[in-house]
């Protein structure tokens, strides 16, 4: 099971990102799961034509709290995408962060990726303030790679490098590892340059280009991904690249960390 957390701003279009590579790689022939860790809940709803699913935490806080099932939770999408939302706090009330930490408590105790047992599951996090609950994807084991959506926008690029530095914090752990940016294009002037003069500095690569297209909207407005109304699109071929490219990066890991082991084990013989 390959886990992957895609961090980025809100309103950076990170979700759309998700949503559309969730899809491609189940068009691709993937089981994938897609977690929600946004208090907005909105991530998968393109995946559910357009609407809104229950969330973890509005199910913990309901009278059905104390018999939860998987059921309750989990919900089958576009191409068959397990869709979850972990939820936010009663508005004025409690901390999103520490929602987050609950509802993946929960999908543990109720064993949903053993249920399940998905080919990837791809966390969808905020990443304005990487706070202890909005790092929970890249502690702990749940996500092996990081991917960030960007733009050429500068407050977009301030909240890269602050992924960029948690990250680090806890790949000195041995926990998730940096990957590459997801470049969602807002037609700023000189967009991919000014990116990557930023990346010279953060680190990383832009794995990939997403040019803004009015398909987009135009596929959102019907409630689904570019990849499932417009298949034939070139947006969509553009996100089943991605999809690709998220998977050669999460082998190219494996394949180094088979090879570090076996040098560690040749060398300790």
């Amino acid at each position: 099971m390959r886990k992957i957390a895609i961090y980025g701003k809100g309103g950076i279009g990170k979700s759309t990102t998700c949503s559309n590579l969730s899809a491609a790689l189940s068009k691709l022939g993937y089981k994938v799961m897609q977690v929600g860790c946004d208090p907005k809940s909105d991530s998968v709803k393109n995946l559910n034509g357009g609407k809104k699913i229950p969330t973890v935490l509005d199910m913990l806080r309901s009278s059905k709290a104390e018999n939860l099932t998987l059921d309750d939770l989990v919900y089958k999408g576009f191409n068959g995408v397990l869709c979850v939302e972990a939820g936010g706090p009663t508005p004025g009330i409690g901390c999103a962060g520490r929602g987050i930490i609950t509802a993946f408590e929960k999908l543990e105790e109720l064993n949903a990726f053993e249920v399940y047992r998905p080919d990837i599951v791809i966390y969808d996090v905020l990443g304005d303030v990487v706070c202890g609950g909005f790092a929970m994807p890249i502690r702990n084991g749940y996500a092996e790679d990081v991917f960030i959506v960007t733009s050429g926008e500068m407050m977009a690029l301030y909240a890269a490098n602050n992924i960029v530095s948690a990250i680090k914090n806890f790949g000195q752990r041995g926990y998730a590892q940096y990957s590459g940016v997801i470049l969602n294009s807002r037609n700023v002037k000189d967009e991919v340059e000014v990116v990557q003069k930023a990346l010279d500095e953060i680190g990383g690569e832009i794995i990939q280009v997403v040019p803004r297209d009015g398909i987009v909207q135009q596929a959102e407005n019907r409630g689904m991904t570019v990849v499932e109304a417009f298949p034939e699109s070139e947006q969509a071929q553009v996100y089943m690249r991605l999809a690709e490219k998220v998977l050669a990066s999460s082998t190219d890991r494996e394949v180094e960390e088979a090879v570090e082991e076996e040098e560690f084990d040749e060398e300790f013989a």
